[in-house]
């Protein structure tokens, strides 16, 4: 019996270092994916893009690294099913801060975009393997807490990743996040595989096929749903608070509004919110009913944004953490996408949901742009999100409810 007990508590221990491995993993993978739009301008400025220059370029550098995160989705997702989650949060993180060193030596746009883009690739595998890795670790009564940890302590990497370039200039922010990736890699080692993967990776079984996801119009349904539901997330983020200067001058805010502290406050926010988000769901037993939620409070707080002519720069703080709050369902909106798919597929669909999501800010950058050109950059914005949070309150409410669902299972 107390043989019994001792393997236990052993258990325990490991499954909550597990934890902990994953969430400083998201801390430092949060950390590179925005400092980007924190050090954009002063970056811009001393590689010497005009001013006039500085929205479209930067929409140019950032959807690179979009595109990379969509690349590295698919790639270390079909890795993860088919090799193991642990290999994939090695290498993902190796390439993202080898990527990240190297951007501190950039001097020209091309460069700077094709770096980003690499380190996009390797950005992709971190947030899916981590929760895939704690979903499969943990009990279905506690998994929410696991992944809500996971989250809630990374996004944390925003507000590191803030001081950071407020201390050091841009270059020197960049050594420092790939710097923290390098030291966080040796802390990897030793921690463990998934249970769930070991006993499907014996079994002849397909691992890791994407076509799977296509091929069966019910599992391409539920893909898709999941999808959809996240959309509105990264719009927020990618355009709403990291074109805060351009937003200001159009509400005729007093001064210039900063990405940078926006981005701040929009972390804390979603730090926030991953937490709300998580004790709701594990109060209501419902993540479908917290996601409905929160597109309503995305909504709200838009509108609050977007109507605030003469905005001064406290207010837009504010505004900046209201909205991360709203969009602070990310954590649920994963656990979601990794609830709906069997062990044999579950590294795919958790890698590559995320990646799309930010990925598809995109096709949301080229049609805001779209709008832009007829209506405004307020108008445009206003339209934007009203489109998203339609279409993934739809695809919420076709998807069904994972609360609570065994995941030892396999996609035939």
């Amino acid at each position: 019996m107390t043989e019994d007990r001792s393997l236990i508590v052993s258990h325990t221990k490991n499954v909550w270092m597990l934890v902990i491995v994953a969430a400083l993993g998201y801390f430092v993978d949060i950390y590179d994916l925005v400092i980007f739009s924190i050090v954009r301008v002063q970056s811009f400025h001393d590689i010497g893009i005009p001013e006039a220059d500085m929205r479209v370029d930067g929409e140019y550098v950032l959807n690179m690294q979009m595109a990379g995160l969509l690349v590295g989705g698919i790639l270390w997702g079909v890795l993860g099913d088919k090799f193991g989650r642990i290999k994939v949060l090695f290498g993902s993180i190796l390439l993202y801060s080898v990527a990240n060193i190297a951007n501190g030596f950039v001097y020209d746009i091309h460069s700077y975009a094709i770096i980003r883009c690499i380190a996009g690739i390797g950005l992709a595998g971190e947030l899916g393997a981590g929760i895939t890795l704690v979903s499969e670790s943990m009990s279905k009564e506690k998994r929410g807490y696991g992944t809500m940890i996971v989250a809630s302590v990374g996004v944390l990497g925003a507000i590191a990743a803030y001081y950071v370039s407020a201390i050091f200039d841009w270059r020197n922010a960049y050594f420092v996040g790939g710097g923290m990736g390098l030291l966080l890699l040796v802390l990897r080692v030793g921690t463990f595989e998934s249970g769930m993967f070991k006993d499907v990776a014996g079994k002849p079984v397909e691992k890791g096929k994407l076509s799977m996801l296509f091929t069966d119009p019910d599992r391409f349904k539920r893909y898709l749903y999941c999808l959809l539901i996240g959309l509105p997330i990264w719009f927020v983020v990618g355009i709403l608070i990291t074109q805060a200067p351009e937003f200001g001058s159009a509400l005729n805010a007093p001064v210039t509004l900063s990405a940078g502290k926006g981005i701040l406050f929009g972390y804390i926010g979603i730090s926030i919110g991953d937490i709300f988000a998580g004790l709701l769901a594990q109060l209501t037993k419902s993540r479908r009913l917290v996601v409905f939620l929160f597109q309503l409070f995305i909504i709200g707080t838009a509108t609050w944004y977007l109507s605030s002519d003469g905005l001064s720069e406290q207010r837009f703080h504010w505004i900046a953490f209201c909205m991360g709050t709203a969009v602070g369902y990310w954590a649920t909106f994963v656990t979601i996408a990794s609830e709906q798919f069997g062990t044999n597929l579950r590294a795919t669909v958790t890698t590559t949901a995320p990646n799309f999501v930010r990925g598809a800010l995109i096709p949301s950058t080229l049609l805001f742009e779209f709008f832009v050109g007829r209506f405004g950059i307020i108008m445009a914005a206003y339209i934007m999100i009203f489109i998203l949070t339609a279409i993934a309150m739809f695809a919420l409410s076709r998807l069904k409810e994972s609360f609570n669902k065994d995941l030892d299972f396999v996609e035939d």
